[in-house]
């Protein structure tokens, strides 16, 4: 399938080459034809290296390129090619000029450089140099009113070249204007579907949630119910037990095994007050890491015999758990009761 690129360069080549052409139909004799046939072949050589010619893209990462892209224009004319823009549009309406002779220089044949230059700064400016262009245009502009007079040059095509520079500028803004909204909207978009996606996941964590909930604290509640709250001690315990549980699931799920489990319910059969809290640190570690610290957590409840164990992640770099226990001092209240169990478990890994 034939892409638009394509087409806009074939009418470039073939709207170029008829200009060109035009200067080949002699009505009059011409005091220098090869200076003519040479003016011409400066011209066509500029007009096809100025479409043609693609500069290398260089992209320093796959991720920013999309990003780059959007900030920097592609297809931007070679500096190169630039210049030889620029000594064409100095040399070719002076080299008509003096080669037609005085009395052919508003001849058609010898006017078509106006409508030829034009077209040249018109290829240039959609190369995004308005610079170059709007430069070459003045240096045309400049050397059709010496050779021919400022009403000659406006009236026979002077005029038509800089509307179209003109229109291509104001094109070329309107499209880059309509690629930098494009990136934005599909950054947008991105940033829409991601939020999606988060929000899909966490209803999928909540309905897990739910469903462990009910299945922890469903049987309790249908006892509670079944027996109008009137509970026996066991039951009361259960009823703990089944708090602990939920809680330890919602504020530490990745500190989380079942042999972690059952040493927190163990600690709380025996009577400790337990408390887990997962404060960060664990983000992005792998279920191999976690499994590691899980085994050293286990541990580390398995020996503990405080009355009081808080269990916290921590987000130093070094530390991923901290294991706290507190026992009632000897002979003292228990506001102060004293640190029996401190316990820093590493990241695995880490100096």
């Amino acid at each position: 399938m034939t892409s638009v690129k394509n087409v806009l360069v074939a009418l470039g080549v073939a709207f170029t080459a008829y200009l060109a052409a035009r200067g080949l139909w002699w009505t009059a004799p011409v005091p220098f034809p090869l200076v003519v046939v040479a003016a011409l072949g400066l011209y066509l050589a500029t007009t096809w290296i100025c479409i043609f010619w693609e500069p290398p893209r260089h992209e320093t990462a796959e991720s920013g390129g999309a990003e780059a892209s959007l900030k920097r224009p592609q297809h931007r004319l070679p500096v190169p090619a630039q210049m030889l823009a620029l000594a064409s549009a100095a040399i070719v309406p002076t080299a008509i000029s003096l080669a037609v002779g005085d009395a052919s220089r508003t001849a058609p044949f010898a006017t078509w450089y106006l409508g030829g230059i034009g077209a040249l700064m018109t290829i240039v400016m959609v190369r995004r140099r308005p610079w170059t262009a709007w430069t070459g245009i003045a240096l045309l502009a400049l050397a059709s009113m010496i050779w021919m007079g400022w009403a000659s040059a406006l009236a026979l095509g002077l005029v038509g070249s800089i509307v179209w520079v003109t229109c291509a500028q104001l094109l070329v803004r309107s499209l880059d204007r309509a690629a930098r909204d494009t990136g934005r909207l599909a950054q947008l978009q991105r940033a829409a579907s991601a939020w999606q996606a988060s929000q899909a996941m966490r209803q999928r964590e909540r309905r897990v949630q739910v469903q462990e909930a009910l299945a922890v604290a469903g049987p309790v509640l249908t006892r509670t119910v079944a027996t109008g709250g009137r509970l026996t001690e066991d039951d009361r315990l259960e009823a703990r037990l089944a708090e602990g549980r939920l809680r330890d699931e919602m504020r530490g799920p990745r500190l989380l095994d079942d042999d972690v489990r059952a040493e927190l319910e163990r600690a709380r059969r025996r009577g400790a007050n337990v408390t887990v809290l997962d404060e960060g640190g664990l983000e992005g570690l792998d279920e191999a890491t976690l499994s590691i610290i899980r085994a050293q957590l286990t541990e580390a409840l398995r020996s503990a015999s405080s009355d009081r164990l808080y269990i916290r992640t921590s987000p130093d770099a070094r530390i991923a758990v901290t294991v706290v226990g507190r026992s009632p001092s000897v002979g003292g209240p228990s506001e102060e009761d004293g640190v029996d169990l401190w316990r820093e478990i590493p990241h695995p890994g880490a100096a």
